[in-house]
């Protein structure tokens, strides 16, 4: 008979917990259905801009353009012309002309750093943000795709992190949040600094360990009044005192402080007044999984899910999903039934006319799914100082801005120990 080599309380939770991130991952992944619906919601809000100004150009960006959207998530659009002044309260008024939008969902906020409008598509309620001439929102879409194949283990991490925080209402920056932009550069410098060779199996990485330490960093051992963070150039922590020196108009680096990859004089935090609010649900994150890791031994390991403890899908989103899926399947019978006769319905004017329709360049694989993990037993998750070197890339002038020690870490070894007696 194989041997089977014995995993201690905390490592089948560490195990059920990566399994948990995956099957979520797996759900929450966008559907046909989704991908096709948001696809003719550009394509609605596009006819509209370019009836309006024949010369502009509709630019998708963001999560939709990476794949990396919830089905909560917004369209970002950026519209891309020439004018004096831009023309928000035009396109607002479009919109409510042609009666596209929620009534009252649209908003122009005109004094925000990246000035938009926001609406709710009246048919599918899903929430559209517009822009204009904002040209490295598209520039830094592609820059997140050539990390995600840098980091394969990057969109299970940011898909339960999203939802964390859409459901505490820490997902838009315009209320002090994080913006998803914000939130995918964290884990991508989480990701360059924190090598975890040791929780590997087979070519794959355990989620949940990622998932505690990222609450442990952010929540716990991050310097946000003295640290900055940059990606470039394969990640560093920076003094903000020396970033400053770089700021656009000398300007203080804010509490979250994030260089740009693509324009390092600017701040990418810097409108995220309510990071510390963040901070403080990340901390409770990481103290609530620690407890479920660490339960007692000869605890009742079937149990309730531990991702739950910090996220839940509400059944709205569930049974939104399910329409939509329906909605496809019904326009899919009824265009078969017609398609010898050569008739034409909205829906399939909508399809033909998706070559119009501002290319996303990545349509998420709706057939992927993640290679299925063995059996694994990681290690305790361990301290971020455990790593000589990954300690002395954090500390910037002196300042060690990460603890050199994990309580994690401390737990785990001693209830080894006193197991083994």
């Amino acid at each position: 008979m194989a041997f089977v080599p014995l995993m201690y309380p905390h490592e089948i939770m560490l195990y059920r917990l990566n399994q948990e991130i995956e099957h979520f991952y797996r759900y929450m992944s966008p559907t046909y259905a989704e991908d096709r619906i948001r696809l003719e919601v550009v394509n609605r809000i596009e006819k509209i801009i370019t009836t309006k100004w024949p010369e502009a150009k509709v630019e998708i960006f963001g999560s939709y353009r990476t794949g990396l959207y919830l089905p909560t998530s917004d369209i970002d659009l950026v519209v891309i012309g020439k004018w004096t002044h831009l023309p928000l309260r035009t396109l607002e008024q479009e919109f409510l002309e042609k009666d596209v939008a929620v009534p009252d969902s649209i908003k122009v906020l005109d004094k925000a750093s990246v000035p938009i409008v926001k609406l709710t598509d009246k048919k599918t309620d899903i929430k559209v943000d517009i822009s204009f001439n904002m040209c490295n929102g598209v520039k830094s879409a592609e820059l997140i795709k050539n990390f995600i194949e840098k980091f394969p283990v990057l969109p299970k991490l940011v898909y339960v992190l999203k939802q964390f925080l859409f459901q505490r209402d820490l997902n838009e920056v315009f209320t002090g949040g994080i913006s998803s932009y914000s939130l995918i550069l964290m884990c991508i410098s989480f990701l360059q600094l924190h090598p975890r060779p040791d929780i590997v199996q087979n070519g794959h990485l355990n989620v949940g360990v990622l998932l505690i330490e990222f609450f442990e960093l952010y929540g716990r051992k991050f310097n946000y009044i003295k640290t900055g963070i940059r990606i470039r150039d394969g990640g560093k922590y920076l003094d903000k005192d020396d970033m400053q020196k770089e700021m656009i108009d000398g300007h203080r680096p804010s509490m979250l402080c994030i260089e740009d990859p693509l324009l390092p004089t600017n701040d990418i935090g810097r409108s995220s007044y309510g990071v510390l609010t963040v901070k403080r649900a990340f901390e409770w994150a990481y103290q609530t999984l620690l407890i479920e890791i660490n339960k007692p031994y000869g605890h009742n390991f079937v149990c309730d899910s531990i991702l739950q403890r910090i996220i839940k899908v509400k059944d709205h989103v569930i049974q939104q999903r399910q329409r939509l899926e329906e909605n496809i399947r019904l326009r899919s019978s009824r265009s078969s039934s017609v398609g010898s006769t050569g008739s034409s319905t909205e829906e399939s004017a909508a399809s033909s006319e998706g070559s119009d329709v501002p290319s996303r360049d990545n349509s998420p694989n709706i057939n992927y799914t993640p290679p299925r993990q063995n059996a694994m037993k990681p290690r305790s998750v361990s301290s971020f100082s455990r790593n000589k070197a990954y300690k002395s890339n954090h500390a910037v002038n002196g300042h060690n801005h990460l603890s050199n020690h994990s309580n994690f870490h401390n737990n785990s070894m001693k209830r080894k120990k006193s197991m083994k007696q």
